[in-house]
């Protein structure tokens, strides 16, 4: 991660409207792969390993078939400038954790734990989740074992697969963040 391309998320693009969706498309080469398709242009994406699926449950490795609201943004304040962004934004700090425990009644939500216990971490040593959109997948109502923590965040330097989440590259976000209109969503598949 270079100084350059931190400084750069977030900056806003002068005199665009906001944008009321993101599409996915999965690639036809492999089906943990894909495309995210914002106005007129296109980017690839890392998908779940188990691709798009429409049938979620906890741990399958897959992403949602669904159209999922843009919810919040984490970011992580020590590496990068708050980003500029019409969703409601959050810094996150070490003790910030997503509950993926099905038996816990709060699952599939923001907790608060401190660092090294087991839920999904979302302070982690490398930088895949220093931007983070939490997309609202299971929260309305909340069905136990049918997945959680599934986050639109960055993606490896190979975009192997996520856990289920979708993946983009840093870039991706300094020009598309900004361009968000409050209630953007996701149409995945």
């Amino acid at each position: 991660m270079s100084t350059g391309d931190s400084a750069r998320i977030g900056r806003p693009a002068a005199g665009r409207a906001g944008l009321s969706s993101l599409r996915v498309v999965v690639s036809v080469r492999d089906r943990r792969q894909g495309f995210l398709i914002a106005g007129g242009a296109m980017f690839p994406c890392a998908l779940g390993r188990g691709g798009v699926i429409v049938a979620k449950r906890e741990g399958d490795g897959g992403t949602p078939r669904a159209t999922l609201p843009l919810r919040r943004l984490f970011y992580r304040a020590e590496r990068l400038p708050r980003p500029r962004c019409a969703l409601p934004t959050r810094t996150i700090s070490p003790r910030d954790a997503w509950c993926d425990d099905a038996a816990d009644r709060r699952y599939n939500r923001l907790i608060d734990r401190p660092p090294g216990q087991a839920e999904e971490r979302l302070s982690r040593a490398d930088a895949l989740y220093d931007v983070i959109v939490e997309l609202g997948w299971n929260d309305a109502p909340v069905r136990r074992g049918r997945g959680s923590a599934i986050f639109w965040h960055l993606a490896r330097p190979d975009f192997t697969p996520t856990a289920g989440c979708v993946a983009v590259g840093r870039g991706v976000f300094a020009k598309l963040l900004p361009q968000l209109g409050r209630r953007c969503v996701m149409r995945i598949g």
